[in-house]
């Protein structure tokens, strides 16, 4: 994933930028990045911030950092930001999302030899901003840049850009996929993606831009360029899972819908338990509503030791995930032996994680292990933001099921029916494969009502393969296809 911090100030901006960025840290563990524009010109930094947080990388750089317009980056693709020179002149930009068309853009570039911009690369591997500036220059106006792109862009691509003349402009992706929020104070404007960060930086909230909605923000205000379109397919799993819990999208708070996850599934599967239990983090809140609604004890038999370990889902690896995983969950004892026990976690990929905590929870003398996961089986990989690391479709334990039950060309979308005999059958093998002694999935519409939205404006492509801003396409993409090939 990612996330991307701009602010616009009548004073300096560095402050407000260095912890603006730092709020996204969430998001992401590979590299962090501040470019700003003062009166020495750009200034940039950008560090790895895989072994040590951003905050930490960046405490140097914010007493030599000068300017009143900056922008910073949380990235897992690519070094960001980054300062450019082209036709358009010179300009600093930040991007995130999931280009799954990039290869054919790069193609397209170099074809028609059109850009203006060189790529320029040490690993032989051209990153989706550097694609995204290229695109822009092929126009003659930043504006129409980014409207190019929104155009040719597959996936997503939400983006900040800051010119050598001072100006400033904010870009959400076509279809709204991922947010990006507008915060005023009497100084200045910020744009960025968690909208938690508004608060402690003393900005109140303007608004969320629409889908595909460009701005050009002033210390005055945010001046719409691009009006926003009709079509919204705003990423349901920011609720689910990486969403801030603070944070709000659409005037929908992540917290707040995790309480009503764990409600659903607390009506819709009951189990005779002690207590309820969240895995850490985003299981908590999923708990807390699970508890709330049956009126039994919360409690916390595994405490996540926070002050060394990385999420999880970060490292490149998959077996140093696993390693991180096991490490920094640490059990009670005394709140484990001989009881029963529900536990609510956001989701399930592999399923490898959640094994060996079952395995761990029965070794410390656990009676019965219930799980409930906040969101439906995933089936498909998602291809709009790129919030998982997870890199071919059998990485999924619901694929992995299907291709050994029906092969490779299975109907995956017959999986998808929470009241079906296929769906009760992969249920019953993920508990079996797992050792937990029940096992039960949020349904598609429990999860739109907890998050508050129409279902038309949400993308639930993961757990259905249907893409709402395409109606009647296919999990492969194939727009009318009526074969629901499953892809």
């Amino acid at each position: 994933m990612g996330g991307f911090c701009g602010v616009i100030s009548k004073s300096d901006c560095v402050s407000d930028l260095f912890f603006g960025t730092d709020y996204h840290s969430h998001l992401g563990t590979h590299r962090g990045g501040m470019a700003v524009l003062g009166e020495k010109g750009f200034q940039r930094s950008i560090h790895d911030i895989q072994n040590s947080p951003f905050r930490s990388k960046f405490e140097n750089d914010v007493g030599r950092f000068e300017g009143r317009i900056g922008l910073g980056v949380i990235s897992d693709t690519d070094p960001q930001p980054l300062i450019m020179c082209s036709k358009l002149g010179t300009f600093g930009i930040v991007t995130v999302g999931l280009i799954t068309n990039i290869e054919a853009l790069k193609q397209e570039l170099f074809r028609n030899n059109s850009s203006q911009l060189q790529f320029s690369t040490n690993s032989g591997m051209v990153g989706p901003t550097e694609v995204v500036s290229a695109l822009m220059a092929t126009q003659d106006s930043i504006i129409d840049g980014i409207r190019h792109v929104q155009e040719k862009v597959r996936g997503s691509c939400s983006l900040l850009v800051m010119t050598e003349d001072g100006r400033f402009f904010a870009a959400r992706d076509r279809y709204g996929r991922t947010p990006v929020v507008i915060g005023r104070k009497d100084d200045g404007m910020i744009a960025l993606q968690e909208s938690c960060a508004l608060h402690n930086l003393g900005y109140e909230h303007v608004r969320d831009l629409g889908p595909g909605e460009v701005v050009e923000l002033t210390v005055d205000g945010a001046h719409t360029l691009v009006e926003p379109g009709d079509k919204m397919a705003i990423c349901s799993f920011l609720w689910v899972y990486y969403g801030f819990p603070a944070s709000s999208y659409e005037g929908r708070n992540v917290e707040m819908a995790r309480y009503r996850c764990g409600s659903a599934l607390a009506k819709r599967n009951v189990v005779e338990v002690d207590a309820a239990c969240g895995v850490p983090d985003s299981g908590v809140s999923h708990a807390l509503g699970y508890a709330h609604e049956r009126g039994i004890k919360y409690a916390r038999p595994f405490v996540k030791y926070t002050p060394t370990w990385a999420r999880s889902f970060m490292p490149s690896d998959q077996r140093q995930r696993e390693r991180v995983a096991s490490m920094k969950l640490i059990p009670v004892p005394g709140l484990i032996r001989n009881r029963k026990l529900v536990f609510c976690d956001d989701s399930i990929v592999r399923g490898t994680q959640l094994g060996k905590q079952a395995d761990h929870l029965y070794r410390c003398g656990c009676s019965e292990m219930h799980m409930r996961i906040a969101c439906p089986p995933l089936l498909y990989p998602c291809r709009f933001i790129n919030f998982s690391r997870s890199k071919n479709e059998y990485d999924l334990i619901t694929r992995r099921y299907i291709r050994g039950h029906e092969g490779e060309t299975a109907d995956v979308s017959k999986y998808v029916d929470h009241n079906g005999v296929e769906y009760a059958k992969m249920v019953e093998f993920i508990r079996e494969k797992l050792n937990l002694t029940s096992l039960a999935f949020q349904t598609v519409d429990d999860l739109v009502a907890a998050i508050g939205l129409p279902k038309d404006r949400l993308c639930t492509y993961c757990w259905t393969g249907e893409d709402v801003s395409m109606p009647g396409s296919c999990a492969k993409g194939c727009h009318g296809c009526p074969h629901r090939c499953g892809g």
